[in-house]
């Protein structure tokens, strides 16, 4: 309570301090780097992410990039060359005029060798940067190439997925945030007992959203997904804390004629309540730092941060507002829209055999849907995004002309003798769905000595520690061919080079595959456990934290089960962050109703004459915060053209209704059911009657 009156008297000097650390969070927020490259968040350890440094190292290229020309005349195409080469961060350009002279026929060369470079009416180059994939600098370089390549021009590869990821991105998320703001602010508005407190909750709320993404530019950067999400679920999450606030403020004014008093009884009040269940949605997002992935832990650690900025929001920004805007919040007030609940409660534990029935009937199908879902992810980053983009019409034109959908490079030790990496090439060729491997000696032929051939070609392809060859594939990166496809690569390549290294969009792809497949499977169990022991602890009980977590574990199986039976198919990432934010989210609801039967089971009620109580005192607060939840996420789900962005939200929104609907309509059954057994197992409750 010291702290408390202590906040209250300083809520002058708290709201300009907070004020003050909104100037250097928005320069922090602003200097933050995005990273829009899924795949530099693989562990370091890696075959694929050890080959990409080492070809950085010892060929100076980062990122690459077929350009696909069509009818455009060969000196044109020389031309055009010439200019990309000039581009900045363009390390070289591989095309035809690269091996011979343009006075030579390209019909001249070797029939593998012209259709490796030509189709019909369409010619092939292949771009290196010195530059990462993702880089600020090679999406910079990417932008260049195309204003110079012109229309006739396409620009395949990840560095352009990225590129055009990002300006989707930076055009998007303003409106994200102004939808969910919006939708949120009706949600209150319809939900809550006065017309201005709505807006008083935003302020505060926004100012703790600014402080958590300012306070990322000591990450150095957070991954695109982070950023177009930590607001919108921000926001969501931490509505409920200042809901708690509000109504505990208003119950203490009837009881106290000092409105500082009641708001130092409300804030008291309100962090001893929402630190409870605060822990539990930080416990769940923290549950993503333990994904070897460690794009989990970049939005687990922010998003983490951003509920304990919450909390601290509420209980130091909003009752500085609350009070400060005392006068006109009094004049605001209305009949809330949610009705009196209690004769609904009645009729909800008249017929609560029915909902167990229910319970027992969709565990089964809801189970089957949710393994099913998490089966039928898809790793495709190109699929996340619209077709009509300029990177996925590029990709289609490099497919459509030269049948290549993925590229993937070879390191093989310098050391290796020629014969040998010409078995392995020949053997690799034999693979199924490759085009065809090209290296130094597919460029040059046998039968030309190494030592004769310019320096200029050499240095394309081999240094003194490695020789660089690219493999075109016909299969699509992250479908099961191509994964079998790389299998059979890496074990001819070991054959001939044990210390040999596949890499390149695909490989990487399937590590990301085997990754994350783990990584489900680990942060699961880790959110299920960390929650448990957490509710354990809270409502002193062995019994409650099964029963609680029975019901938000069904509705996340519901959840993600119905993409399932929609023929859905989600983005890796979704079912990973879904079961444990929704867990971590919504066990709230779960943790509100219980205490409350619980202090009225103590207080001597019976049985249903407790839980009558806590559901009906509950569900106003439960509707509000699902909704909330809803609200925030939604409007976003809808509107975004980022399928990685867009399920997220949608099962979200989605998620925060079924676990609603599970605890107002679920979980007084089973308290029902379960009564006896509570009572036996739960600190405090021991001597309740049972009988009663």
């Amino acid at each position: 309570m010291k702290l408390a009156r202590t906040i209250v008297k300083l809520r002058i000097p708290i709201l300009l301090i907070a004020l003050v650390l909104m100037v250097p969070s928005v320069f922090g927020y602003l200097k933050t780097r995005v990273n829009y490259d899924m795949l530099t968040y693989l562990p370091e350890d890696m075959d694929t992410v050890v080959g990409q440094d080492e070809l950085m190292k010892e060929f100076g290229k980062g990122a690459f990039s077929f350009i696909v020309v069509e009818d455009m005349p060969e000196k044109d195409v020389a031309k055009l060359k010439e200019k990309i080469q000039n581009v900045d961060h363009v390390e070289s350009v591989v095309w035809y005029d690269s091996l011979a002279d343009l006075s030579i026929p390209m019909e001249l060369l070797p029939e593998k060798l012209y259709k490796t470079f030509n189709s019909d009416n369409a010619t092939m180059m292949a771009v290196f940067f010195d530059t990462s994939t993702s880089s600020d600098i090679t999406m910079d370089a990417i932008r260049e190439v195309r204003k110079v390549a012109g229309e006739q021009c396409y620009v395949s590869g990840m560095s352009a997925l990225v590129t055009d990821l990002k300006d989707l991105c930076e055009r998007e998320e303003p409106i994200y945030v102004g939808i969910a703001v919006l939708l949120a602010l009706v949600a209150m508005l319809l939900f809550l007992d006065n017309y201005l407190v709505a807006f008083v909750f935003l302020l505060s709320i926004a100012m703790m959203i600014i402080l958590n993404l300012g306070s990322n530019y000591f990450f150095g950067e957070i991954s695109y997904i982070t950023k177009a999400l930590s607001a919108v679920l921000q926001l969501a999450v931490t509505m409920d804390y200042s809901i708690f606030l509000w109504h505990s403020y208003n119950e203490q004014l009837s009881q106290y004629e000092d409105k500082k008093e009641a708001m130092s009884v409300a804030v008291h009040n309100t962090f001893t309540s929402v630190l409870g269940s605060s822990i539990t949605t930080v416990a769940g997002f923290i549950a993503l730092c333990f994904m070897s992935f460690s794009m989990g832990r970049d939005l687990g650690i922010v998003m983490a941060k951003g509920v304990i900025l919450g909390v601290i929001g509420c209980v130091t920004v909003l009752p500085s507002l609350i009070l400060i805007f005392d006068k006109p919040l009094k004049k605001a007030s209305h009949k809330p829209l949610i009705p009196d609940m209690e004769h609904f409660s009645e009729l909800v534990l008249k017929v609560f055999p029915i909902f167990l029935i229910i319970f027992a009937i969709i565990i089964t199908p809801s189970y089957y849907g949710y393994n099913k879902t998490s089966n039928e992810v898809y790793y495709d980053l190109d699929k996340s995004l619209p077709q009509d983009m300029a990177f996925a019409i590029a990709n289609s034109k490099l497919q459509e002309n030269f049948d290549v959908a993925s590229t993937h490079m070879l390191l093989v030790n310098s050391s290796v003798p020629a014969a040998n990496v010409r078995k392995m090439t020949k053997e690799m060729e034999e693979v199924t769905g490759v085009k065809f491997v090209i290296g130094l000696d597919s460029l040059i032929g046998s039968s030309v000595p190494e030592e004769i051939v310019p320096e200029s070609i050499t240095k394309l392809l081999k240094s003194d520690k490695w020789q660089l060859l690219l493999i075109n594939s016909e299969y699509k990166v992250a479908s099961d061919e191509v994964n079998e496809q790389v299998d059979e690569l890496n074990e001819i390549l070991k054959k001939y080079d044990k210390n040999g290294m596949l890499i390149g969009e695909a490989p990487c792809m399937k590590d990301m595959i085997q990754t994350t497949d783990h990584d489900f499977k680990v942060v699961n169990l880790i959110s299920v456990l960390v929650i448990f022991i957490i509710i354990a602890l809270v409502e002193k009980s062995l019994s409650l934290p099964f029963i609680l977590i029975s019901v938000i574990e069904v509705a996340i199986f519901i959840n993600l089960g119905l993409p399932h039976y929609l023929g859905q198919s989600l983005p890796f990432i979704a079912p990973i962050c879904i079961s444990t934010i929704q867990l971590g989210a919504t066990v709230d609801y779960a943790i509100l109703m219980t205490t409350r039967y619980k202090i009225e089971r103590i207080g001597g009620k019976n049985k249903k004459n407790a839980i009558h109580t806590a559901l009906y005192t509950s569900i106003p607060s439960i509707i509000v915060s699902g909704m909330g939840l809803f609200a925030a996420t939604f409007g976003v789900a809808i509107y975004s053209d980022i399928d990685m962005v867009s399920s997220l939200c949608m099962l979200l929104s989605r998620g925060a209704i079924i676990s609603m609907i599970l605890v107002i309509f679920i979980l007084p059954a089973l308290l029902m059911l379960c009564d006896s057994l509570i009572c036996k197992t739960t600190f405090g409750m021991k001597n309740v009657s049972i009988e009663q």
